[in-house]
């Protein structure tokens, strides 16, 4: 799998997960902050996105602040600490 297509996905998940009524996966940035800025998310979106992506890719976003702040950071971090969880043998938890 492909950053890109990751991306993508992400962005469609984004969506769907938390209900943006106004906004299409083509309107979220791939740079643009997710949180207070850019797309504006705030705690209980990072929680339903954390709960979306176990769901779709197997894996917990652990509970180790700053690694979970840097990859919430926007759809491009976000998508390359998947890519990152998918091709790695390690735990697929941030913690």
């Amino acid at each position: 799998m492909k950053l890109q297509d990751i991306e993508s996905e992400l962005k469609t998940l984004i969506v769907e997960a938390l209900i943006l009524k106004d906004t299409t996966p083509e309107q979220i940035s791939t740079t643009a902050p997710l949180f207070i800025e850019g797309l504006g998310l705030d705690s209980i979106d990072a929680l339903e996105l954390a709960m979306a992506i176990e769901g779709r890719w197997g894996f917990k976003i652990g509970a180790d602040e700053a690694k979970a702040r840097q990859a919430f950071g926007s759809v491009q971090s976000l998508a390359a600490f998947i890519l990152e969880k998918l091709t790695t043998t390690e735990s697929p938890s941030l913690s």
